[in-house]
C-alpha cells in the first residue's frame, strides 16, 4: 500500500514538473512562477510521505503496546530493562547485540548471526538515530529504537536489504562501554 502511495505522489509530481514547463519563449517571472509551484509540490508531496510514515510508526508502536517517548529528532524509545552500569557518553566505545527490523516485523540484521557491533560514540559509521539512542542508555540497558528513515538510511536504504525511505526497529542490549 505505501508502494502505492508512493508512485502515486512520485506520479503527481512528475505530471506537475512536466505541466510547469513552458516553451523556450516564456518570460523569467513565468518560469520563477513555475518553479516556485513546482517547489511547493515537491514540498507537499514530503509532507505527506512524512505523515505516511509517521502513521506506520504509529501503528507498529500500537501493535507491539510500547510505550515509547520521543526525542526532538523523531526517534522514538523505549528503555525495556535498566542495567546497572555506567552511562554511555561521546567518545566511549560501544558493544551491542542487535536485531533490526522493519516495521513489517523482518528481520533485516541480527547480532545473533553477526558479531555484536561496535563503535565509538559521536564519530558517526552508523545510522544517526543509533547514535543519539545510545546516549539515552547505560550499560546493560536493553531497549527499542524506532528510527523514521531520515534517522536510519534515508531515502536510499542501505543498497542491501534496507528498503529505501524504510524506518527501522532496532532491539539493542548495551553489553559493554570502553
Amino acid at each position: 500500500m505505501i508502494k502505492l502511495k508512493t508512485k502515486y505522489i512520485f506520479t503527481f509530481c512528475l505530471v506537475l514538473i512536466l505541466a510547469a514547463c513552458k516553451n523556450d519563449n516564456a518570460q523569467d517571472e513565468d518560469r520563477l512562477s513555475d518553479r516556485q509551484r513546482v517547489r511547493q509540490a515537491l514540498e507537499a508531496s514530503n509532507i505527506e510521505l512524512l505523515s505516511i510514515e509517521d502513521q506506520e510508526i504509529e501503528d507498529f508502536i500500537n501493535r507491539h503496546g510500547l510505550e515509547t517517548k520521543e526525542t526532538g529528532s523523531g526517534l522514538r524509545y523505549q528503555i525495556l530493562e535498566h542495567g546497572n552500569g555506567i552511562k554511555a557518553e561521546k567518545d566511549m566505545i560501544a558493544v551491542i547485540n542487535y536485531r533490526i527490523r522493519l516495521l513489517t516485523g523482518d528481520v533485516i540484521y541480527s547480532s545473533d548471526k553477526e558479531d555484536p557491533k561496535n563503535f565509538r560514540i559521536g564519530r558517526g559509521g552508523v545510522e544517526s538515530g543509533l547514535e543519539e539512542g545510545i546516549l539515552l542508555l547505560s550499560k546493560g540497558d536493553k531497549a527499542i529504537f524506532i528510527m523514521p528513515a531520515h534517522l536510519a538510511h534515508g531515502v536510499p536504504g542501505d543498497g542491501v536489504k534496507i528498503p529505501k525511505r524504510a524506518a527501522i526497529v532496532y532491539d539493542i542490549e548495551l553489553i559493554d562501554l570502553k
